[in-house]
């Protein structure tokens, strides 16, 4: 395709792009994907110990929210491969990165809620209510903070303020 417009800084076509960005958004999925495997088989695993009969009733409903939002988080990580194998080779890449970066950040905010989740469980169990409504707040806090504040930090650091809004497929 070499009548196609390169962008300047990479010298790269607009679906050269979007095939560097899909490389770079399945690498980052594959991290998160990993974690979110993890939790959700200790979730899973919880229900079938002994001590679990003996929790009460918000530690019931913190677990079955935990468990269904861990659920929610692996499918929105292992939706982008279901998008790139439905659209495969209809010259739709610039789209497929687009909906697969989106759904990958709003699998990000659903893992928030999932680790904190956890962590409210098994503290609560180990160490008593307060100690796990503090320990989830400060995971909520941790990931938000590295996951949000600091990605945006760097960006106003590096690029002096937020991005602009591209014109063509993303960066």
């Amino acid at each position: 395709m070499a009548d196609e417009p390169r962008d300047d800084a990479r010298h790269e076509t607009p679906f050269e792009r979007a095939d560097r960005n899909f490389g770079e958004l399945l690498q980052e999925l594959r991290v998160t994907q990993t974690g979110v495997q993890i939790l959700f088989a200790f979730l899973l695993t919880l229900a079938f110990t002994p001590r679990f009969p003996s929790l009460d009733d918000v530690q019931r409903a913190t677990y079955v929210s935990t468990l269904l939002l861990a659920v929610a988080a692996a499918a929105l990580f292992t939706a982008p491969a279901a998008v790139h194998r439905a659209l495969f080779q209809q010259h739709a890449k610039p789209q497929i990165v687009r909906v697969s970066a989106r759904l990958a950040q709003i699998g990000m905010a659903v893992l928030v809620l999932a680790l904190t989740g956890s962590v409210l469980l098994v503290v609560d169990v180990a160490a008593g209510r307060t100690a796990g409504v503090l320990a989830a707040t400060g995971t909520f806090v941790m990931c938000v903070g590295l996951w949000g504040v600091l990605p945006r930090l760097v960006r106003t650091a590096t690029l002096g303020g937020p991005p602009e809004k591209p014109s063509g497929p993303p960066a």
